[in-house]
């Protein structure tokens, strides 16, 4: 008796860990990125379009927000202050989120100069410029999804 509750506490476990581990992403509930020891409310751009866009237009981008890029690949993904109206930090991250490049204040005027870290990044974080100083952001720390 004892082995055979022994292996269907090992089964379910099992069973739990393999759910956990082998079930995808849903990156639609991403609703925050907690990074800097900040929690950051993000608003998705995971479609083409979206990318595109950006925060192309908009006249600010309000405090403890920013806008999240997710790549279907890692690549080394450009960014350009294209149609910007206020300056931002870009932040790179890898696929294990960990922080791998970050272009600090990056102005509308230095468009069309993109932005290209020489390292893969899954994911990129554009928020107010200053963040990463004030925060003290590096290359290396790590980042969170919340949902």
């Amino acid at each position: 008796m004892k082995n055979y509750l022994l292996g269907s506490i090992a089964l379910l476990i099992l069973f739990f860990l393999g759910y956990h581990f082998w079930t995808a992403v849903s990156f639609d509930n991403i609703k925050n990125i907690k990074i800097a020891g900040q929690e950051i409310g993000v608003e998705l751009a995971s479609t083409t379009t979206e990318q595109n866009k950006g925060l192309s237009g908009r006249s600010e981008l309000l405090e403890n927000s920013g806008m999240l890029f997710v790549f279907a690949e890692p690549g080394e993904h450009s960014f350009w202050m294209k149609d910007m109206n206020f300056p931002i930090d870009i932040i790179w991250l890898s696929s294990d989120m960990k922080v791998v490049y970050i272009k600090k204040n990056a102005t509308p005027e230095t468009y069309p100069e993109a932005f290209t870290p020489d390292v893969d990044a899954k994911y990129v974080l554009e928020i107010s410029a200053g963040f990463s100083d004030k925060n003290g952001l590096k290359a290396g720390d790590d980042a969170l999804f919340t949902y």
